[in-house]
């Protein structure tokens, strides 16, 4: 008894002093999914002000919530831990403090969410918090429980509830708010190396009377910001035609800047480009609409950003827009819709939504995204070509055909991305096909069975080729904005050929597998043979198709040599006559400045899907269907790409963490019994092992009982054999 005590002391001390030591642990998941990550570290080490997080969890909450309290608890811990003194984790239930939670309702807006709540005693209304609050400096975050959990619906009222990844939500507003925090200082705080400002601009007698007033505030706007940014920025302008002109040869080659022209029937040219610069990049300013003072200020702050650390970034998003219900009633077809999209990208970056009409890019934008583009106009084209000439990173969403889903079953048009010559011309050709592959992902299909003369419907998952399943070697593991990923489903995709120019570099991302196959049929319905099973199969040649590529490099404009389609547009209707006041003059008096970019800059990108459609919200929640939840894979890749695009890689390891995420590679019938008949033998192996075991230990005692007992006793002499007498 006394060993037994002593023994349970000693366990209970050795609790009490481990609970302090934080380093003796193993994380054993493929990804170490339950440990705080390199990136997460990262940020915390960053950190020059103290950072608060508090978790609000009420007492009694949802039984389905409430076993991830604990977890979410726990994890809130380690940030405390990795962050050392510069982390404040407090764990609060607002419903005993007054104080705190009218402070959590009026000052941050968390409010208690009503959970309907019954045992066996009684059902009830239990209104609880599940809440994280992020707090640095005056900038914040609040995160709720419907940011953190992940529903899977295994059928009928069965729900499956876990936690998606608390450790990206919180290191993604713990990133927000200090980058918020910090955007608040002047931009160059945020500036590693020096920036070179050089304005190729024209002299006073050759520059239209607009954009001489606005040389006169550049001067004055550069002055402030070499007086600010000190050792950080320099500024010069250049006149490209001074002294034999080389200057103007020189940005032709390099840049592919052309001389620009108020109107297409204006003959006198003039530059006026503006750059700024480093060892590595070269970022254009635009000349701001309205030729002001403030925009013009407003354009290189934001040009200055793209040299920044720590600071969000600016996406602009080219979508569709669905058109509203009433005009569906009167017939007019409905289009893809990309909210799921864009709320991803709302969280992590600032988003601007442009149709490109007008021929630009908004001004803040680092990256343009062109989702499920249709019949682009010349001008839309040359937004997009100009962006990329411009050393800017170019996403493109856009295949052969766009699927349809109607009462009468799915059909596949042919679709006119308006894009289709201009990706040729930059070594990209779209087939004019669709892939369809035997790794696939279901479908789910309402299919009528007839059983003793009776018709039953029941909703069945059917192998659908045209959902591209890639994983394994057909993802590029090579490549960042992969990292993590594992799996890719691709919808109605189009194959893609790369013939790319001299000086870009080419990286293929996406591949089919190698018993894939072409077809150019419309009708893309499920297929289903009287048993239920899916009917597909293979057609012509079978081969691994490459579904999406990224290229790198200096491109050559589309529009080299032509004139630009803005002053056509500007100047001329479409029957060709004049629309201005007087030729090369818009309406307000001031022409369209414009000119045409040959050659973009080494840093340019371009990446390019072979698919309308994989990126829609109806698409991810076909393809989620089969598991019970909304799939985000398509879109995780989507973010990983802006993040590499951008040089913000950071997130990319722990983006695409999750529960339901992480499925295992179909196999066929032979293998799956291979491996439950192999999990049976092991276990009858494993149990005769131990029978085994214990029948040698057995007769290993029974031997040494034997061999006492066999042994005569001895006298107290020591003799033996003797009898007392």
């Amino acid at each position: 008894r006394l060993g037994t005590g002593l023994l349970i002391g000693n366990l209970l001390l050795g609790n009490v002093w481990l609970s302090q030591v934080t380093a003796l642990r193993f994380d054993l998941t493929q990804g170490n999914i339950y440990s705080i990550s390199d990136a997460t570290r990262n940020y915390l080490d960053r950190l020059s002000e103290p950072l608060l997080i508090r978790g609000y969890f009420s007492a009694k909450t949802h039984p389905l919530l409430a076993p991830l309290v604990p977890r979410l608890k726990d994890l809130l811990r380690e940030y405390e831990v990795a962050g050392g003194g510069s982390v404040r984790v407090e764990i609060v239930d607002p419903a005993s403090d007054p104080e705190l939670e009218n402070e959590a309702n009026t000052k941050y807006g968390i409010r208690a969410v009503p959970f309907q709540v019954q045992d066996r005693y009684q059902a009830s209304l239990v209104n609880s918090y599940l809440d994280v609050l992020v707090q640095y400096g005056d900038e914040y975050e609040v995160l709720g429980f419907r940011d953190f959990i992940e529903v899977k619906m295994r059928g009928e009222g069965d729900l499956d509830v876990q936690l998606k990844n608390p450790e990206f939500d919180i290191t993604r507003s713990i990133k927000k708010v200090m980058y918020g925090f910090q955007g608040g200082s002047s931009v160059f705080a945020n500036v590693a190396d020096p920036v070179r400002f050089v304005g190729y601009v024209s002299r006073d007698d050759v520059l239209p009377e607009a954009l001489v007033a606005l040389k006169g505030e550049l001067a004055t706007a550069l002055e402030a910001l070499s007086a600010e940014g000190g050792d950080k920025f320099s500024a010069e302008l250049v006149d490209p035609d001074a002294g034999d002109g080389q200057v103007a040869v020189e940005i032709a080659e390099n840049f592919g800047f052309q001389p620009m022209a108020m109107s297409l029937f204006d003959e006198g040219q003039f530059y006026f480009y503006l750059t700024l610069q480093n060892d590595e990049t070269v970022v254009q300013v635009p000349i701001p609409e309205g030729l002001s003072a403030e925009a013009l200020e407003k354009a290189i702050e934001e040009g200055l950003k793209r040299f920044a650390t720590g600071l969000l970034k600016s996406v602009a998003l080219a979508a569709p827009t669905p058109p509203p219900p009433y005009m569906q009633q009167q017939g007019m077809p409905p289009t893809n819709a990309y909210s799921q999209l864009q709320s991803f990208l709302t969280s992590d970056f600032d988003v601007a939504e442009t149709g490109l009409n007008d021929g630009t890019v908004p001004a803040s934008a680092e990256l343009l995204l062109v989702v499920d583009a249709t019949t682009f106009s010349d001008e839309q084209r040359f937004a997009v070509d100009q962006f990329l000439m411009k050393g800017g990173t170019v996403v493109v969403s856009a295949g052969a055909y766009a699927a349809q889903l109607t009462q009468a079953g799915i059909t596949a048009t042919p679709r006119d991305t308006g894009l289709g010559e201009w990706l040729t011309h930059h070594g990209v050709t779209v087939g004019q096909s669709l892939v369809m592959d035997p790794q696939n992902s279901a479908f789910p299909v309402p299919v009528t069975r007839q059983v003793g003369g009776f018709s039953f419907q029941d909703l069945v998952m059917l192998d659908y080729p045209y959902f591209v399943d890639v994983r394994d070697e057909g993802l590029n593991e090579d490549a960042p904005m992969l990292t993590g990923l594992g799996q890719l489903t691709m919808s109605w995709a189009s194959p893609l050929e790369v013939a790319a120019g001299e000086g870009v570099a080419v990286t293929e991302l996406v591949r089919s597998s190698d018993g894939s196959w072409l077809s150019t049929s419309a009708d893309v319905s499920p297929q289903f043979d009287e048993s239920g099973l899916s009917a597909f199969v293979p057609e012509g040649p079978q081969a691994s198709h490459l579904l999406a590529v990224a290229l790198e490099g200096r491109f050559d404009s589309f529009y080299a040599g032509k004139d630009s389609p803005l002053l056509t547009s500007d100047e001329t209707g479409e029957d060709g006559t004049d629309t201005g006041d007087e030729a090369g003059e818009a309406d307000d008096g001031v022409g369209a400045i414009t000119s045409v970019i040959e050659r973009s800059p080494e840093s340019a990108r371009l990446i390019v899907f072979g698919s309308n459609d994989f990126l829609s919200d109806q698409t991810v929640q076909m393809v989620g269907s089969a598991d019970g939840m909304l799939y985000t894979n398509a879109i995780q890749l989507v973010i990983n790409l802006v993040d590499w695009a951008l040089e913000d890689e950071s997130l990319i390891g722990i983006r695409a963490r999750g529960n339901f995420n992480r499925t295992l590679p179909g196999l066929d019938s032979g293998t799956q019994s291979l491996i439950e008949y192999g999990n049976y033998l092991l276990a009858l192996l494993a149990v005769l092992a131990v029978l085994w075991f214990y029948r040698q230990r057995r007769r290993s005692r029974v031997a040494s009982y034997g061999a006492w007992l066999a042994q005569p006793p001895h006298n107290e002499a020591g003799n033996t054999g003797g009898q007392r007498s």
